[in-house]
C-alpha cells in the first residue's frame, strides 16, 4: 500500500506515482485528442456546419446522460471502498484476536514446548491466509523447525486452523487446560476461519460483469460524442476538454477496479503480507 502524507497535497498535482491513472491511461488519452482533433478538423475545415446544425445539440444529451453517469461512478466507487474498508476491518479483527489468543494461552500454558508451538502456529494462520488470498503457492515449512505438512490439494488456512483447535483438544483432553479455559480460548479460534471466510467473499465475489462492463462502454461513448457538439462553443480546444473529461471518468473507473479486490498485489491493496508479519512479531513477544 502506498505511503503518504495527506496533508502535504499540492506534490501530488506535479508528481506522478506508477500507480496513478495517469500513466494507465496516457495511451487512451492521446488517442483521444487525435479523435477529438479529427472531429474538430472535419465539422470546422471539411463539412463547414453552421452554428443552426442540428449536431450542436447534442451537447443537450451530454448533459442529461452526464448526470447519470456520475451517480453510477459515484456508487461504483463507493462498492469497491466499501470492499476495501471491510477487508482492512477483517485483518484489523485477525490482529487482535491473534493477540488475545497469545495473551490467554501465555497466562495458561506453563510447558515451553506448547507455548513455542503456538508461537509458531498463530503466526503462521495468517501468513497462510494472506498467501491464500493472493493466489501464492505456499511453502509446505513456512517457519523453521515447524513442519506443516500442508496438502495442497487441500484448503490451507482451514488446515492450520485444524491443528490449532486439535492442539487446545489435545491439552484440554491431557488435563493441562480446563474445561473453562476451553471456553474462554473458543472465540478466538472460531474467529479465525469466521476472518478466512469473510475474506474469500470479498475476494471471490466480484462486481458483477454486465454492471462493470456497462459503465466501462458507457463512459467509451459518452466520451466519443463530446466532441461533435462542443466543437461548436469550443473550436480546437475541445481536444484539451474532452481528454480531460476521459481522464476524470476512467480515472474513477480504474481506481474502483484496483481496490475492490484489497487482497492483490496491486499498490493501493491492503498491506496483508506486513500485518501478517506483524502479527508474527507481536506473538512472540506474548508467548
Amino acid at each position: 500500500m502506498v505511503q503518504y502524507n495527506p496533508k502535504d497535497w499540492i506534490t501530488f498535482i506535479f508528481k506522478f506515482h506508477k500507480s496513478d491513472t495517469f500513466r494507465q491511461l496516457l495511451p487512451m488519452m492521446f488517442f483521444i485528442g487525435v479523435y477529438s482533433g479529427a472531429i474538430a478538423f472535419l465539422e470546422i475545415e471539411f463539412w463547414n456546419l453552421s452554428e443552426k446544425s442540428h449536431v450542436k445539440n447534442l451537447t443537450l444529451m451530454h448533459t442529461t446522460v452526464g448526470f447519470v453517469l456520475s451517480l453510477l461512478l459515484a456508487y461504483r466507487t463507493n462498492t469497491a471502498y466499501d470492499r476495501w474498508w471491510e477487508g482492512r476491518k477483517l485483518w484489523g479483527s485477525l490482529v487482535n484476536n491473534s493477540r488475545n489468543l497469545a495473551i490467554k494461552l501465555s497466562a495458561i500454558l506453563k510447558e515451553d514446548k506448547d507455548r513455542n508451538y503456538f508461537r509458531r502456529l498463530i503466526p503462521a494462520y495468517a501468513s497462510i491466509l494472506q498467501k491464500h488470498l493472493s493466489d501464492e503457492d505456499t511453502a509446505k515449512e513456512l517457519f523453521e523447525g515447524l513442519d506443516l505438512q500442508i496438502d495442497h490439494h487441500k484448503h490451507y488456512p482451514n488446515q492450520v486452523a485444524k491443528m490449532i483447535f486439535n492442539k487446545v483438544n489435545e491439552l484440554y483432553t491431557s488435563g493441562k487446560i480446563t474445561g473453562d479455559q476451553l471456553r474462554i480460548l473458543n472465540s478466538e479460534l472460531q474467529s479465525f476461519t469466521d476472518v478466512c471466510g469473510a475474506c474469500e467473499r470479498i475476494k471471490n465475489t466480484p462486481i458483477p460483469y454486465s454492471y462493470s462492463a456497462f459503465i466501462k462502454k458507457f463512459i467509451f461513448f459518452f466520451v466519443m460524442t463530446l466532441p461533435f457538439g462542443f466543437v461548436f462553443s469550443l473550436g480546437y480546444y475541445v481536444i484539451p476538454v474532452v481528454i480531460f473529461i476521459f481522464y476524470v471518468l476512467a480515472s474513477l473507473e480504474l481506481i474502483a477496479e484496483e481496490i475492490e479486490d484489497p487482497f492483490g498485489g496491486d499498490e493501493n491493496d491492503l498491506p496483508t503480507a506486513k500485518i501478517a508479519s506483524n502479527i508474527k512479531k507481536h506473538v512472540e513477544e506474548l508467548l
